[in-house]
């Protein structure tokens, strides 16, 4: 965890990020730590912690910073109703207070970052690059006006940051992991398990008479809220992106030609070579490898009395740019097929470079492509007309003009949705065509008829508008509207409720000593067998809820489990696990999550007992005005 901590810190977003991963890590003991301190104090600050006083001010530009993200992040404005729907409020206290307990730790500690470390992170941070690639001053302090910081903040905010990292580190350390532990999370995952099983089918159950209207009608009245219709709304939808504007039969024949021959590689496969390479200690020895080659040994003779394994040997077929070390390409890349090269100095030592096959490039003629050529062609010109096309279609509406006349006069698709719910199907239930339909659907069902809403952003960097034009409230359907649904689910509930009973039966013979074979053939049906089953993966007609439990049944014992309209009644026969070895890969991978498990959970504790310790307030009226909310 600490590594992937100091990996993220390497730039000014990953010390952003880490600081709001301490704000999340008290969320699993907020319920035990900080409901309490949540209670009036005086008027001067917003939340105290030790010596530290949270000024109004700090509040609100934090809960600006982190409505902003999320706007970001969904491609939307985030209403003041939304962000307290889902707890943004708290989630900023929340990470303003483990930011300060952390704080008041290390200065407690004596933990202190240089100015000289800070200004080195900074100089080698590639967020603040130029076009050198060096530290450019201009570019620092560009990335950050544009996200409403000065220098002196970021660099308080650094060594913050830095520090808290520190502790951090300190406090969880490269903690080792007892084998027990390990032991017994292999224990659950490498487990294995073998069954005797027989599959009921739902014809098993015997006829079932058809339901009578009062039994139709007390299944309804017992289950209403499941045959509820939900509310559907009634939508405009125009999306504007480069596809919705390029205009294929406008590029001319020498436009797209001369695309094709730019990017040409797109409309092909690139050479690749069969590349093999033998590593020497040193150029002397390679150069007396080669000087064999040339009187008429092979590559791999020389290769075998080196005693160089095939794996290492043969690097396989590959395109230049899949070869890692760079060297070693250019080399392979500049020899004739059956070539061996001179000696050339690699990542991994002196090799010699042998290319065993040449694949040529094979690229579509223009003539093939050409649509293609056209279409991409129209699309990147089409990109640059976005920003101009919303801003017209904004304006139209501004002046009061319908959002569909606005897009038709602008050659836009109008798509008009008589009907979808919250899941974007229709009234039979199946998906409708919705540009970026997650990020529409939240917006419009938070939205209301003759409300003029906010562009969305598209991923792909377009815009989609929408207009809710009508809204039919969620009902309960009456009984004639579902009486076939309603029929149909009733006989489920029968089938199944007969199909366990029998299954009971069944497992209260082999609970006696009745053989699976015995039972089986009382029941009409043949047994089955699976072995090996693993923990949390379906078999064959065994879903995973029945290898749940055939898991959670003791060796030697009987249940029996649902597996859609089918009932399997099983017998465990054996239960294995291989030997935990500490010293494989695996094993070793296992150690590391573990490890990062328990970090995790030691910080988690530190927190909440260093906040109890320091003593936390939260002034809950200045917190609200500092928001916006009301007192």
């Amino acid at each position: 965890m600490l590594k992937g901590f100091r990996k993220a810190g390497e730039s000014w977003v990953g010390k952003a990020v880490i600081t709001v991963l301490f704000g999340m890590l008290i969320l699993s003991f907020a319920v035990w730590g900080i409901g309490d301190i949540f209670r009036q104090s005086g008027p001067s600050y917003a939340i105290q912690v030790g010596t530290t006083k949270i000024t109004p001010e700090a509040v609100r530009t934090a809960y600006q910073a982190e409505l902003q993200r999320l706007s970001r992040q969904f491609r939307r404005t985030i209403t003041p109703e939304q962000a307290r729907m889902i707890g943004l409020e708290r989630q900023v206290v929340t990470r303003l207070v483990t930011d300060a307990v952390l704080d008041e730790r290390a200065r407690a500690m004596g933990l202190a970052v240089s100015d000289d470390l800070v200004a080195r992170m900074i100089r080698e941070d590639p967020s603040f690059r130029g076009p050198s690639g060096q530290f450019d001053r201009a570019v620092f302090e560009d990335v950050l006006r544009n996200n409403g910081l000065n220098e002196a903040t970021y660099v308080r905010d650094q060594r913050g940051a830095v520090a808290r990292l520190q502790l951090a580190e300190a406090i969880t350390g490269n903690l080792p992991v007892p084998v027990a532990a390990r032991e017994a999370v292999h224990r659950y995952t490498a487990e294995r398990r073998s069954v005797a099983y027989v599959m009921l089918p739902a014809a098993a159950a015997g006829d079932i008479p058809a339901p009578t209207d009062e039994q139709l009608r007390a299944f309804y009245e017992e289950r209403k809220a499941s045959f509820r219709s939900p509310e559907y709304r009634a939508l405009t939808v125009v999306a504007l992106d480069a596809e919705a504007l390029a205009k294929p039969d406008q590029i001319t024949d020498a436009d797209a030609r001369q695309r094709y021959e730019q990017t040409k590689a797109r409309y092909g496969s690139p050479e690749r070579r069969a590349v093999q390479q033998i590593i020497f200690p040193n150029e002397e020895e390679a150069q007396a490898a080669l000087d064999k080659i040339k009187a008429g040994a092979t590559f791999q003779s020389v290769a075998q009395e080196r005693n160089v394994d095939p794996g290492a040997l043969d690097l396989g077929t590959v395109t230049k740019q899949e070869l890692i070390d760079k060297a070693v390409a250019e080399a392979a890349f500049a020899l004739a097929e059956g070539a061996t090269s001179a000696p050339v100095k690699g990542q991994f030592g002196t090799v010699l470079v042998h290319v065993a096959k040449v694949e040529p490039e094979r690229v579509k003629p223009f003539e093939e492509v050409a649509d293609e050529v056209r279409r991409e062609a129209a699309q990147e010109r089409a990109r640059n007309q976005i920003e101009t096309v919303h801003d017209a279609i904004e304006d139209a509406r501004a002046g009061a003009r319908p959002l569909a006349d606005a897009a038709r006069e602008k050659g836009l698709a109008v798509l008009s949705i008589p009907a979808v719910d919250r899941s974007g199907r229709d009234k039979a239930g199946q998906p409708a065509a919705i540009p970026d339909r997650e990020a529409v659907l939240t917006a419009a069902f938070a939205s209301d008829v003759g409300v003029d809403n906010e562009a969305l952003r598209l991923r792909n960097g377009g815009y989609v508008w929408f207009d809710v034009t009508g809204i039919e409230p969620a009902r309960d359907k009456g009984l004639d509207e579902v009486r076939d649904e309603v029929a149909r689910r009733w006989r489920e509930e029968q089938v199944a409720q007969r199909l366990s009973d029998k299954a009971r039966s069944m497992v209260e013979r082999l609970e006696k000593g009745d053989a699976v074979e015995a039972v089986a053939a009382d029941a009409g049906q043949p047994v089955k067998t699976a072995e090996g089953l693993a923990r949390g993966a379906a078999r064959d007609d065994l879903a995973t809820d029945v290898v749940a439990r055939i898991f959670a049944t003791p060796v030697g014992k009987g249940s029996s489990a649902a597996s859609g309209e089918t009932r399997a009644v099983f017998k465990v026969t054996a239960a294995t696990v291989p030997p935990f070895v500490t010293t494989t890969q695996e094993a070793q991978r296992l150690e590391d999550q573990l490890r990062a498990a328990m970090s995790d959970d030691l910080l988690t504790q530190y927190i909440a007992q260093a906040q109890s310790e320091i003593g936390v307030t939260v002034n809950q009226e200045a917190v609200r005005r500092a928001v916006g909310g009301e007192t």
